[in-house]
Formats: structure tokens, sequence, C-alpha cells
């Protein structure tokens, strides 16, 4: 009787033990997905890891890329107007997570020490005018998607003097050739009036609007609607 209890007990222990080990082996097969798992994922860390940087550094070149873009014209367009050594720049400010621009203009004034401050504070509207209306034209050619369709301004160049307005007139006149683009403007100016390829002026007449065609120094009296 007692032997056998005891082989009863012993195979008893042998199941238990066998039950053990197969839920041994099971937890040891799930350490190892878990492990596999883990190293798959560890990996797609590092490729995402890799792909944010790689988004950054497109990302930087990108602005670096627009930032030179919009230097270049817009200096173009200020050397253009003033005839001067005018060089527009703009400078970028980390602000927590926020990049912000700022907008610099430089001069020597035909002297070897560089000037460079805010054009709002220090240059006077007419520097202010023209760097507004180069931006906008960049800014409307370096859009992605392109955008068609014609430049409507409203009194370009208000702020600069007769001296330049000549230069400005000079500056769209570019613009359409450069990009192939119309220009469509309202301007009080006669200068900038009489450097489109058709004029009209507009007047009060009963109480309407009336469009006279101008042609050159005189208006043809033939209302247009």
């Amino acid at each position: 009787m007692g032997y056998t209890a005891l082989n009863d007990g012993i195979a008893l222990f042998r199941d238990s033990i066998n039950r053990r080990r197969g839920q041994l082996e099971s937890l040891e097969e799930q350490k190892r997905l878990k492990e596999s798992r883990v190293n798959r994922l560890r990996g797609q860390a590092d490729n995402l890891r890799q792909v944010v940087r790689l988004f950054g550094m497109a990302g930087e070149y990108a602005r670096q890329e627009s930032k030179d873009s919009l230097e270049r014209l817009v200096t173009s367009a200020l050397t253009l107007v003033f005839q001067a050594d005018h060089a527009f720049h703009i400078e970028y400010e980390e602000r927590g997570e926020r990049s912000e621009a700022e907008f610099q203009v430089s001069s020597t004034y035909g002297g070897d020490l560089e000037v460079k401050n805010d054009p709002r504070e220090s240059r006077g509207g007419g520097v202010v005018d023209v760097i507004s209306l180069a931006l906008r034209v960049a800014l409307l050619e370096n859009s992605r998607p392109s955008m068609a369709g014609p430049l409507i301004l409203d009194e370009p160049g208000k702020h600069v003097s007769e001296q330049h307005v000549l230069q400005v007139a000079e500056f769209l006149n570019a613009v359409c050739s450069s990009f192939g683009r119309q220009v469509i403007m309202v301007t009080h100016n006669q200068h900038l009036a009489e450097a489109g390829s058709r004029s009209y002026h507009v007047e009060i007449r009963n109480g309407e609007s009336v469009a006279l065609r101008v042609e050159k120094d005189f208006w043809v009296d033939d209302p247009e609607s």
C-alpha cells in the first residue's frame, strides 16, 4: 500500500514537472516572440528617426532655397528702383517651437561700413513699398502648386518718390516679361498708368463709373463698362 502511494506521488510529481516544463517552454516562446517584436520596433524606431532627420534636412534645404530666392528677387527690385547698393536679408530666429523671420536691409552707401536695420523703422515708406511688392511677386511665383492668373495691385509704390517711380514701372514690366504674368493695377500715379500696355482713366459721370481708354497723351472718350 505504501509502495503504491509512493508511485502515485511520483507520477503526480512528474506530471506537475511536465506541466511546468510545458508552461516554461510556452513562456520562453512568448519571451522570444516579444524580444523579436521589440527588436523589430527598435529597428523601425531607428528608421523613423532617420526619416525625421531626413525630413528635417530636406525642410532646412527647402527653407534655405526659398530664403535665397526671396532675398535675390527683393534685392534686385531694391537695386533697380533705387539705383543703390541695398541688399535684402531674411534672418530666422527660433522662439520656442516656432521659427520667426525678421526682414533686414543693408547698405554701404558707397563706403566700407555696412549698415543693416529694419526697413520699417529707418528706411522710409518707399523702401517698404518695394519690398512688399517684390515679396508678393516672389511668393506668387514660388507657390506650389503654382497659381495662374494676373497679379492685381492696388496703388503699388504709393510711397515711392517721383524720382524713383519710373523704376517701379520698369520692375513691373520686368515681372510681366520674365514670368509671363499679366499685371492689373489701380493707381493715381501718372507714370505708372502710362507704363501699361493698356490704360484706362475712370471717372464718375451721372453717378456711374466710366472707363476711358488712355492713348498716350490723350483720352479716348469712348466709355467702356
